[in-house]
């Protein structure tokens, strides 16, 4: 299976300067989004980020990019309304607006004692979703990330999981097949894989998020396999 950056075993990388990835998800008290819109959201999020000009190469972001990335790496959700998600849309960052109206905005990585203050009086916990009505199955043609049926996790700590699949996927893919996922405006679904295919992923290959067990889950769960059409095996 592909190892992955967010397993707790003994690593070099915990002796740098650890960053964060900021996501503020937008959660008014009269209309939130829908579970599932907020997971696909977060992941597209991330995806932009790591593809946007300024995240590679001389970008106002890059160094900040190249030093989480060199480390752990977190990703941190919080929720915003009113005046307080107005605030997050001035400091740097990108907003993406999901298929069903969530709205998530990403920031450049900050270190992890040091977030903007504006971001840090956010809340963290509170991010409690649900989906109106179960999702439809999901297009296997086009990539997918699959929960773990047998985690229960908050909504919040479910949008930084699904961002670390699209991330793992991203890495793995070359450049023809990360043009393609741009070009559809990295289109994908979330869904929660039932126990015979989740089964099935772990033999997969496929990328698998192991998380760190900072919050909510037990260090080195299995949280989301990416199940992108370019990185399966024949």
């Amino acid at each position: 299976m592909t190892t992955s950056p967010f397993a707790t075993v003994a690593d070099p990388r915990d002796d740098k300067p650890q960053y964060v990835l900021p996501l503020v998800v937008r959660l008014e008290k009269t209309d939130p989004p829908a579970r599932t819109d907020a997971l696909e959201t977060s992941a597209r999020a991330v995806l932009t980020m790591l593809d946007d000009p300024r995240a590679t190469g001389d970008g106002e972001w890059a160094q900040a990019m190249e030093a989480w990335q060199d480390a752990r790496i977190r990703k941190v959700v919080r929720r915003a309304r009113g005046a307080e998600w107005r605030k997050a849309q001035t400091l740097p960052g990108i907003t993406v607006t999901g298929r069903h109206g969530a709205e998530v905005r990403v920031h450049p990585p900050v270190p992890l004692d040091g977030w903007p203050k504006e971001l840090a009086k956010l809340q963290v916990s509170g991010t409690d979703l649900d989906d109106p009505e179960p999702p439809p199955p999901a297009d296997l043609t086009a990539p997918v990330l699959w929960l773990n049926p047998r985690l229960d996790m908050s909504a919040g700590k479910t949008m930084a999981q699904t961002g670390h699949a699209a991330q793992l996927a991203w890495w793995e893919l070359p450049d023809a097949d990360r043009a393609a996922w741009r070009d559809s405006g990295f289109a994908l679904a979330v869904r929660t894989a039932s126990a015979e295919r989740w089964a099935e992923l772990l033999r997969s290959g496929l990328p698998v998020v192991r998380d760190a067990g900072f919050t909510e889950i037990a260090p080195g769960s299995c949280t989301v396999i990416a199940d992108h059409p370019a990185l399966r095996r024949a």
